[in-house]
């Protein structure tokens, strides 16, 4: 009985250990691993070809430069903006789906916010330039009712990149917390009514507390995205967008300086994770129980 229990203890840390082989693999060679490497690749000055030094001149270069700074500001800033506005446009669309509709509508309208994600970020984007360009669709339409005296032209400024980031990210807001209040008891709302509470009430007493995890989880996850998005801010909002990904992206393919590219990518790195903690001290979540509902 003994060596039987023993074998099958031997089984189930066989069978653990497959499982997390290939994520610690994952885990090793395509974060971590990578990660450490652009850490040192910022942290060296090239002395001649081939040849390197250690040297913070990369990170200097970017507190020295306003344009570099002030773009990763501005980046950090319209990532948190577009945030919140991504929360208040989906919190209603997910307690619509999680606590209203009910059968075949509930799986209709949740494939109804899965159907723009069919296709690629890229042609999504477009889809917004042909909608919003001086010669567009709404353009022609505000002409075509008097509106306009001319051509209208949408494109190219903030309203319309926080426009495109909200509608990238809305899926990845949605989808969490329909998630978290789809377990909510509908009773501890009736119970809130009941005890003399009206609507802001229960919304904030009840709902909100409840669904914290989900929130600060969607918010976690469109922050990033944002702030790493380089399609959207580059297409919609043109060559004066000043978005810090397209800053990364000058240093590593326009001017083949890798190791200022690099430096950036550690404090956008740096950057994301600060707002992230940040987030969780005041919404008193841990990253743990957030990205475990």
């Amino acid at each position: 009985m003994n060596a039987f229990s023993s074998s099958k203890a031997s089984g189930k840390k066989l069978a653990l250990f497959l499982l997390l082989t290939p994520f610690a693999l994952h885990l090793f060679f395509l974060i971590l691993l990578p990660h450490l490497e652009i850490l040192n690749i910022s942290l060296r000055e090239r002395v001649s070809y081939g040849i390197y030094k250690f040297s913070l001149m990369n990170y200097e270069a970017f507190f020295t430069e306003p344009l570099y700074w002030r773009t990763f500001l501005r980046t950090a800033v319209m990532s948190i903006l577009t945030t919140a506005i991504t929360l208040i446009v989906a919190f209603p669309v997910a307690w619509y789906i999680a606590k209203v509709v009910r059968g075949r509508t509930k799986g209709l309208l949740f494939l109804a916010c899965l159907i723009p994600f069919w296709v690629s970020e890229l042609v999504r984007t477009y889809g917004w330039m042909i909608l919003l360009r001086e010669t567009g669709v709404i353009s022609n339409l505000l002409q075509w009712a008097g509106l306009a005296v001319g051509p209208v032209e949408m494109l190219y400024n903030d309203a319309t990149v926080m426009l495109g980031l909200v509608y990238t990210s809305m899926l990845f807001m949605v989808v969490p917390l329909v998630s978290t209040l789809d377990g909510m008891d509908d009773s501890l709302v009736e119970a809130a009514y009941d005890l003399g509470g009206n609507g802001w009430n229960a919304l904030r007493e009840v709902v909100i507390p409840y669904a914290m995890p989900g929130i600060v989880s969607g918010c976690i996850v469109v922050f990033m995205l944002s702030l790493g998005n380089y399609l959207t801010p580059i297409l919609l909002g043109g060559k004066d967008s000043l978005w810090f990904t397209d800053q990364i992206f000058t240093q590593f393919i326009t001017r083949f300086n890798w190791e200022q590219g690099a430096a950036f990518g550690v404090l956008l790195l740096i950057l994301s994770s600060l707002i992230v903690w940040l987030g969780l001290k005041l919404s008193r979540q841990s990253f743990s129980e957030t990205m475990g509902r």
